[in-house]
């Protein structure tokens, strides 16, 4: 009797910790096991350059979406960047997209920064007013070899 109390005191040690384990590999991993409400929309970028699936899209610093696909528009030699934005989070249509860095040499992100308008994005809908990223070795570029 004693040694089935011990084996099972065990096994339920174990389960927690398979439990914990995966906790943990979900939120270190930012997977999302349970959709979130979320809406598409699009921006069109002449250069996306660092940018990647699964970036962050933040507005006022704080973490409101995620890029979901990138794909390059052949006809007009443009990137569309697919967003997922929390159903929470209305854009006016007249929202700016920015592609921004985190820190020095750190990831790239979506910056959105909203519009006056009184009139609102929908699913599907398409942010008119993007900025680029900013290639650090053309700024460089450009000042070294300035002609005077």
């Amino acid at each position: 009797m004693n040694k089935m109390n011990l084996e099972m005191i065990v096994g339920l040690f174990m389960l927690a910790g398979f439990a914990s384990f995966s906790y943990i590999a979900i939120k270190m991993g930012d997977l999302s096991l349970f959709n979130e409400e979320s809406y598409p929309v699009s921006a069109r970028f002449i250069s996306i350059s660092g940018l990647k699936e699964g970036a962050a899209v933040e507005l006022a610093g704080v973490k409101v979406g995620t890029v979901s696909g990138i794909e390059l528009d052949g006809g007009e030699y443009e990137a569309v960047v697919q967003l997922d934005i929390n159903k929470q989070v209305r854009l006016q249509e007249d929202s700016i997209a920015s592609i921004r860095t985190s820190g020095i040499i750190g990831d790239r992100f979506i910056k959105l920064t909203p519009g006056g308008s009184e009139d609102y994005l929908g699913a599907g809908d398409e942010i008119a007013e993007t900025e680029s990223s900013i290639s650090l070795e053309e700024l460089v570029s450009k000042y070294i070899f300035k002609s005077e």
